[in-house]
């Protein structure tokens, strides 16, 4: 539908040229994304959730708003908990990634195929470790065209006149790729109001840092000894790493690559896997890495991913979701006050795992372990569906005519509340009283501290 007259044929015809080019060139891009794009768990691009951005990054959903038919609703405040763009690899991976780089073009043996030729002589390291961590090019334009999106879901809460009179709350993780994603989230807003408004004044937007809020788990001495220095904590994980499945895909690597298998230790399986995910993530690339791998591989990594994050930020250990009491309490704090601005929260993949745990989403009947790889395959618990780069859980608030409404969306899909199945947006009064036993309780103190100095792992799932 055109905004204004119908355009004449001649620009009718240049325009439905210009559209035919642009699909074109969309299906290419799209035809050249490697296979196993959706299996790099919190290494996945966005587009791999939503695959209809890969056509149109812009493309809104109206419809995923969903408060009741039957009644009149409008949205009254948004609190948006988000996770970074897409971001360079940190130290560690750099050094696995040049460690992986220089075996396989000294000892791999020269092959015929065109990716391995490409892999041995022409693909050069090119990461360095001062990148450590930091946001791309591609992680800003994540965040922007995210912030342009949800003007459009919301034009009245994040409004030009909000934007501008700085009635949008913005807090961050201290971390550099956390602070440049919400830098790049506020001039998306400012990209869309520009483009459909008369330009506002200059105006320097700021915003605060808060780790007690988006790095709880740093902060919480019976996850930081339970979990993160517990050797047993991950048990499973390192099972999985030297079980069968992994074994049989560093034996088919090895081969691919014509390499003695001793010589390729899982954590530079992973590496090269991970070198795909980045090159595709960064660059928009399909890296000859990622021709080591086939789906049934990527599928085994994923797991392996999986795994390490169920039992680390997830149901695997209670400690790890109830170290999110600070961030469920301030989210539900700032709904129960209808009228405050829109909240902008930008954190981590483990600062959305916790608080999506604790809220009771993706616990499978049967948790994931070393030993029952083949009977997870449709499990819920997806990383890579669940936090990719720019991952968001968005509370929306209506007021409705029987009274306040809350619908949550995750990366921009409607989902609904356990133990609130039967509607989209259930009243406000009704999620809280679901959630009644963390909003009286969750108190960070006792959790994380306790009367024994802390709280160790659950060993009963």
């Amino acid at each position: 539908m055109f905004p204004g007259p119908l355009p004449t044929n001649g620009f009718l015809a240049a325009a439905l040229g210009l559209l035919l080019t642009h699909m074109s060139c969309s299906s290419l891009a799209v035809q050249d994304i490697p296979p196993i794009a959706a299996y790099f768990g919190t290494k996945t691009r966005y587009e791999e959730v939503n695959p209809h951005l890969l056509r149109d990054a812009l493309s809104v959903r109206p419809s995923v708003l969903k408060p009741p038919s039957a009644e009149r609703c409008s949205p009254v405040h948004l609190t948006a908990v988000i996770r970074h763009g897409s971001r360079y690899p940190t130290v560690k991976n750099i050094r696995r990634i040049q460690k992986l780089s220089e075996l396989v073009r000294k000892e791999a043996s020269r092959g015929s195929e065109r990716w391995l030729q490409d892999v041995q002589t022409q693909w050069e390291t090119w990461y360095t470790e001062d990148m450590d961590g930091q946001l791309v090019a591609k992680g800003r334009e994540d965040l922007r065209q995210l912030a342009r999106r949800l003007a459009v879901l919301f034009p009245s809460l994040l409004s030009e006149e909000n934007l501008r009179r700085g009635r949008i709350s913005f807090l961050s993780s201290s971390k550099h790729r956390c602070v440049s994603s919400v830098e790049a989230f506020q001039e998306g807003l400012r990209q869309h109001w520009d483009a459909h408004a008369a330009p506002p004044p200059d105006v320097e937007y700021s915003h605060g840092v808060d780790d007690q809020l988006m790095r709880f788990f740093e902060h919480c001495r019976g996850y930081v000894e339970g979990v993160e220095k517990n050797r047993t904590a991950l048990l499973e994980v390192e099972k999985f790493k030297h079980g069968e499945e992994m074994e049989g895909v560093r034996r088919r690597m090895a081969e691919r690559l014509g390499l003695p298998h001793h010589r390729l230790t899982p954590d530079l399986v992973e590496a090269a896997f991970f070198l795909c995910s980045y090159e595709l993530s960064i660059k928009s690339l399909h890296s000859p890495w990622c021709f080591l791998f086939d789906e049934s591989d990527a599928k085994v990594l994923e797991y392996k991913s999986d795994l390490k994050q169920y039992w680390k930020r997830s149901h695997g250990h209670v400690i790890s979701s109830l170290s999110s009491c600070p961030l469920f309490h301030h989210v539900f704090r700032t709904l129960d006050k209808a009228g405050r601005p829109p909240s902008i929260l930008v954190g981590h993949a483990e600062t959305l795992l916790p608080l999506l745990s604790l809220l009771g989403f993706y616990k499978d009947q049967t948790p994931p372990t070393a030993s029952n790889y083949h009977s997870q395959h449709g499990r819920s618990f997806r990383t890579s569906q669940i936090v990719p780069y720019a991952a968001n859980l968005l509370f929306v608030l209506y007021d409705c005519q029987r009274g306040p409404r809350l619908q949550l969306l995750i990366n921009e899909s409607p989902v609904r509340f356990p133990g609130l199945e039967l509607e989209d947006a259930p009243l406000y009064r009704d999620v809280r009283a679901t959630f009644r036993h963390l909003l009286d309780g969750c108190d960070f103190h006792s959790e994380c501290e306790g009367r024994t100095g802390g709280r160790g792992p659950n060993t009963e799932l």
